[in-house]
């Protein structure tokens, strides 16, 4: 099977301010949130969305899509000042601390009355029990599963048990992957779309900046170690003109 094609470049008709949101919300990890939740997802008012990652590039976008179409939203993330961020600033309705003890009885609790949509970026143990909270005719959206990465090509499991194939079975749940590139096409639409959310106040997004070409090999570990807020940028160079 031949991969799909897609353009060299995107050209870019007026710039936005920062440009650097191009990068991000406006940028790959934008219109990949975009696609997600309005292709799979599909919330809608009165139902509840789960988002793993909520305080990352991808998650903080889709949660505040949720939002615009009118679900309830509970993110996940991993420090209590990024639960803090995603609902005052982001505007979930609630944020749990997966690493704390008690988190699933907390995840439990924040979803009482069952998931519908599970916008999942982390895998492992978060989206085994993401799943025996599933609603019949929910959908899962598959972006990523950051926490099994490491695993790859391991024969063991990478944790103990494993809820998931009954629980879509008893829950008569979709579950979709997709890759961003696929849909090059469809870039123009999620941009404008972004960007009227942005202007109307329905959208934020910030990005952590790191400083100098050498400090990339660190900055790439701030992707797993969870350490950044929104997109990770580094900064080469200043702009030409500047």
């Amino acid at each position: 099977m031949s991969a799909p094609k897609t353009p060299p470049f995107t050209v870019v008709q007026s710039a936005p301010e920062p440009i650097t949101a191009l990068l991000g919300a406006l940028g790959h990890t934008g219109v990949t949130a975009y696609l997600g939740v309005h292709d799979i997802g599909k919330p809608q008012p009165g139902e509840t969305m789960v988002v793993s990652a909520a305080a990352g590039a991808v998650g903080s976008v889709a949660g505040q899509i949720g939002k615009a179409r009118g679900a309830r939203v509970v993110g996940l993330a991993g420090t209590a000042e990024k639960c803090r961020y995603v609902v005052e600033e982001l505007g979930f309705d609630a944020c749990i601390n997966y690493k704390s003890g008690n988190w699933r009885s907390e995840l439990d609790g924040a979803t009482s009355g069952g998931i519908d949509v599970d916008f999942e970026n982390a895998g492992g143990q978060i989206l085994d029990h993401i799943v025996t909270r599933l609603n019949v005719g929910a959908r899962i959206v598959l972006c990523g599963l950051i926490a099994e990465y490491n695993g790859f090509g391991s024969t063991a499991p990478s944790h103990q048990s494993s809820n998931i194939s009954q629980g879509l079975m008893v829950s008569r749940a979709l579950i979709q992957s997709f890759l961003v590139l696929d849909h090059a096409d469809r870039f123009p639409e999620a941009t404008a779309y972004l960007g009227a959310l942005i202007a109307n106040g329905k959208l934020r997004y910030d990005q952590t900046v790191v400083q100098g070409l050498e400090r990339a090999p660190a900055a790439l570990n701030q992707l797993f170690d969870g350490s950044n807020t929104g997109k990770l940028l580094v900064k080469v160079a200043e702009p030409i003109g500047t």
